[in-house]
Order: C-alpha cells, then sequence, then structure tokens
C-alpha cells in the first residue's frame, strides 16, 4: 500500500503531495503510524543537498512521534500500538565494535532516517526495531518529537563525558538546540552560563535554566569568565570567536560542537596544551542514551519550546523556520 508524504523533487522546489510504495517489511523493521513530526534544520539542508548526499524526490522528517503499527518478524521488545519515537538514525549494522559498545550512532554503516530513504514528513515511516524509542509515561508525546534529535543531540555530551552536578556549563546560542541544553544542564545540577549575541535574550536565557549570561561581543563579559567552565557546547553554526571561546574554559574544561558550521575551526595548540583542554564532537546520541533522555525529562518535567504547523501547512513551517522566527522549535501535527 502506497505511503502518503510530502516530498520535495529538487534543492529549490517547495514540498508537495507525495505517495511511495515501502516494498516489504524488513525483518528488522517496525512501520509507526505517524503522530507528530518535528522539523529539523538538517531536513532544511537536507532538501537543499547542502551536504550533498540528499536524493530526490526526498521526504524530510527525523523527529517522530508516532504509534507502532506493524512489526517485522525479528522485532523485539515492542507492541503494536505502543508509541513510540524516532530520530536521526534509524538503523544500525548491529555487529560492529562501536554498536557492541552501545555506540550504534557511530557506526559507519548507520542509516538516517532521511539519507537514502524516505523520513516523517508523512503517514506511516519505517526504522530498524532498535531505533524506534520507547516514550516514556511523563513525557508529553505532542511535544516530544525535537527530543528525538536536537535533545539527544545536547543530551549526549553529559553523560559521555561525565558531566558533574558540581561542573560549570556554558551553551553557546539560545535556539532549537542551545534552549534544551540550558534545561538539562541546569536540571543536571550545574552551574549554566548562556552565550547569546543578543541582550534581549538575558531575561528569555535565565527562564531556561541558565543562571550566568555573557553577550559574546562583550570582550568584558568574556574576560569576567575566563577560565571558569569545565564544558562549553557550542549550537550554533557560525563562525565564532574560537580563542575566546577557549579561553572561557578552566583546566581540563572541554569546547564541544554540535553546531555544524561548515568552515574549518582555528586552534591554536599552545592555550589547549597548557589547559589540558579537549575540542570535541558528537552526532545525536545511540538508541539507549535517548532512551535514558527521555527518562531524564520525564522524572525533570523537560520538554522543548514548541510551536504546531498541521502537516498541510509544511511549506509555511518551513519558511518561519528560515526567517529565524520559530521560539524554538516547530512540530507538525500529521494525525
Amino acid at each position: 500500500m502506497a505511503i502518503k508524504a510530502w516530498a520535495t523533487k529538487g534543492a529549490d522546489k517547495p514540498l508537495e503531495p507525495f505517495e511511495y510504495d515501502p516494498g516489504p517489511l524488513g525483518a528488522d523493521d517496525v512501520e509507526i503510524d505517524v503522530e507528530t513530526c518535528g522539523i529539523c534544520h538538517s531536513d532544511v539542508s537536507m532538501m537543499h543537498n547542502e551536504w550533498g548526499m540528499t536524493t530526490y524526490p526526498i521526504v524530510p522528517g527525523h523527529e517522530v512521534i508516532g504509534r507502532v503499527s506493524k512489526l517485522g518478524s525479528n522485532a523485539k521488545g515492542l507492541k503494536i500500538g505502543q508509541r513510540v519515537g524516532v530520530g536521526w538514525a534509524s538503523s544500525s549494522c548491529m555487529h560492529c565494535q562501536p554498536c557492541l559498545d552501545g555506540d550504534q550512532n557511530l557506526c559507519a554503516t548507520h542509516s538516517g532516517t532521511i539519507v537514502g530513504r524516505h523520513g516523517g514528513f508523512a503517514e506511516k515511516v519505517r526504522a530498524q526495531w532498535p531505533w524506534a524509542i520507547p516514550i516514556p509515561d511523563g513525557v508529553d508525546a505532542r511535544e516530544a518529537g525535537p527530543l528525538l534529535c536536537g535533545g539527544v543531540t545536547v543530551f549526549t555530551p553529559f553523560r559521555a563525558f561525565g558531566i558533574k552536578p558540581t561542573d560549570r556549563v556554558g551553551v553557546i546560542g539560545i535556539g532549537g538546540l542551545g534552549h534544551m541544553a540550558l534545561k538539562f544542564a541546569n536540571a543536571w545540577g550545574c552551574e549554566v552560563t548562556a552565550f547569546t549575541t543578543s541582550d534581549s535574550k538575558a531575561d528569555e536565557a535565565r527562564s531556561l535554566g541558565a543562571h550566568n549570561v555573557v553577550n559574546t561581543r562583550n570582550t568584558d563579559d568574556l574576560k569576567r569568565i575566563a577560565g571558569t567552565l569545565d564544558l562549553l557546547i557550542s549550537t550554533v553554526n557560525v563562525t565564532l570567536d574560537w580563542p575566546a571561546m577557549i579561553a572561557t574554559l578552566r583546566p581540563k574544561g572541554r569546547l564541544h560542537v554540535v553546531g555544524a558550521v561548515l568552515e574549518p575551526i582555528p586552534v591554536a595548540a599552545f592555550p589547549i596544551i597548557m589547559g589540558q583542554n579537549s575540542i570535541s564532537g558528537s552526532p545525536n546520541g545511540a538508541p539507549v542514551t535517548s532512551q535514558l533522555m527521555l527518562e531524564f525529562c520525564a522524572r525533570h518535567n523537560i520538554a522543548p519550546q514548541t510551536e504546531h504547523f498541521p502537516i498541510s501547512k509544511v511549506n509555511d513551517a518551513i519558511q518561519h523556520l528560515l526567517d529565524g522566527k520559530a521560539r524554538y522549535r516547530i512540530v507538525l501535527d500529521v494525525a
């Protein structure tokens, strides 16, 4: 049976109604009736082929919430009717060392939900069963879609690097990723500093969990926090004053990049050596990390700040994102 969806057939073309035949359900796969799907900037990048790996037509959408409607013969741990979420990745080999180590998001052959396959701007979507993450009680399913991509992306460094409640954490950018990072860092117990280019966002940053707010264009602000941060998460995709950002780190502090900056990051070796600092990055998160993140959200009542559009207005929603008006994540209501 054909799946009804919204697809674009070229980099400069709008999304339009589209149908495709998904073929037989794989033994390890599940089929999900989509209820909501978040819009991530990565969807736009794929629509425009900014990363050079788009196959047209493409059905975007990788922040999916829905209910399991079909189970492959090898699918485990899920039931028909169960509500689950699917993020950026929807399958991995499950036998390489990263997969066996629980780092399936680092699998060299993992499959992106919208890379070479069709995503969640549709009535149905498919994924390998480990990547269909059960939504726990206490998480508002209507708002949960962005957690499966942006949420786990900024949650991953807290788990991966053993961040402690006594640590001081900075977040660059108060946007789709950054506003969730502020909430996570505050609930983790850390002292939280928000980095923004706009003084007008200071009060909002504090309402999202920041204890301190720094204007990245104010040299006095940056000098004031020099040498104080254990972790600085960059969520933006623009070039920054990287030496100034690194200077905010305390000894053994880490600059962690999750915003896809396309330009190289120039780094002088000597300050990093003398501070024994690290620069790192991470893509999204493994299934177990996503599950832990959702449980953390349920325990601490964390949800992204969202705006909703019906799927029929998907092109308006995309333009709203491109115009920089999203506060802070957009969710499409599909069902």
